[in-house]
């Protein structure tokens, strides 16, 4: 571990749209966003640490803009952290996504984080940036450059190749003044398959969002590895933080819940999975994933414990954010998030700040020794 921060547990949310839930229920897109804010006020009761929102430009997702959403929950929350999950960078203007997130970190009192990344679906560039043509990584790291300038200047100069060119301009508001500078308003770099993306969350000193949707989970610890090293090797170890990002879902039993899940997690993977050529989600694909080197949480709240556990000795990682796809019902998203924060949250904290303190003591024997 490259920090001593408590260990997070959250939710993140595509606010998926269909106009009936799994359980048959006819749901409108307001009641889906009035039940989406009680959900995040449910969160913030029970104790859990962050309610990201991430950001597309489809029919079946609600989120386009994460920072409006986000400021809906801000009066309704006390504690929870508010973050995108992603911010889709490429496609937005950097000043305007800082301008948003200051704004939501005065609502909410400085629990604003942003999120950014890559788009995992392509609807947004034609949408914003039509026909233009474009180098994406070189748009990509021009406007990661910017926003993270302006978390350090009011009045700016700054040129690109993408954006007019700041000099001078004041961008306001800006975000709530910490007493630790450190503590600025978080620019987490969301990363999916692309190990370019970890190195440079690595070389800048970002905290990571690593998603792991399928396969392996282990697999991955490619990524966390390559982002430490960079990180590292750029003398910024110390400001490293890695978020694993998943799906999953809790019931009472785990059988429970791998009935409840199943619906939605078959029709919302294969419907993504036709756009993209994927093999179909069979029921067999399905129960593996559910197994403990598997990659959905779903199941019983001892279960989801041991998973988390399980990755945290793969990957020692900061923060833990679950998502569940699909059209559950709303009473079934409600247990669910209770049951995160009432039951696995505390066992997964206690757990791994015994394992920190174990190792800090073994950590200070071993320099003893030296």
């Amino acid at each position: 571990m490259t920090n001593h921060q408590p260990f997070e547990i959250g939710l993140h949310s595509f606010v998926d749209y269909q106009t009936h839930d799994t359980a048959g229920n006819a749901v409108s897109p307001q009641q889906r966003m009035k039940n989406l804010l009680e959900e995040a006020q449910l969160a913030d009761q029970v104790g859990l640490d962050m309610f990201a929102v991430g950001e597309h430009h489809r029919p079946d997702y609600l989120a386009s803009n994460p920072a409006t959403v986000l400021a809906a929950m801000a009066p309704i929350t006390q504690n929870i952290k508010l973050s995108s999950s992603v911010s889709i960078l490429g496609t937005d203007d950097p000043v305007r996504i800082f301008q948003q997130f200051a704004t939501l970190d005065l609502l909410s009192n400085g629990r604003a984080e942003i999120m950014a990344g890559r788009a995992s679906f392509a609807e947004s560039f034609p949408l914003f940036l039509g026909q233009t043509p474009f180098d994406y990584d070189e748009l990509f790291a021009e406007k990661l450059d910017l926003l993270l300038k302006l978390r350090e200047q009011t009045e700016i100069h700054w040129r690109g190749k993408y954006r007019p060119a700041l000099t001078g301009q004041g961008v306001y508001p800006r975000p709530v003044e910490k007493e630790n500078p450190d503590d600025e308003l978080p620019v987490w770099l969301g990363v999916g398959g692309t190990p370019a993306s970890a190195v440079r969350a690595g070389e800048l000193g970002l905290p990571m969002a690593l998603a792991i949707i399928g396969g392996m989970p282990e697999r991955f610890t490619a990524f966390s590895d390559l982002y430490r090293r960079a990180a590292k090797d750029a003398g910024k170890l110390d400001k490293t933080r890695l978020s694993i990002n998943s799906h999953g879902f809790l019931a009472d039993t785990s059988q429970a819940a791998a009935e409840a899940y199943w619906p939605a997690q078959e029709s919302r993977m294969n419907r993504i999975g036709r756009e993209r050529g994927w093999p179909a989600l069979t029921r067999q694909n399905y129960e593996a994933d559910l197994s403990l080197r598997g990659s959905l949480f779903v199941g019983d709240p001892e279960q989801v414990a041991e998973k988390i556990l399980y990755q945290y000795d793969h990957f020692g990682h900061d923060r833990f954010l679950l998502m569940s796809v699909g059209m559950l019902s709303h009473d079934q998203m409600l247990h669910s998030i209770e049951l995160l924060g009432t039951k696995v949250a505390p066992l997964v904290r206690e757990e791994i700040e015994r394992r920190r303190a174990s190792q800090a003591k073994l950590d200070a024997m071993l320099a003893g020794q030296a």
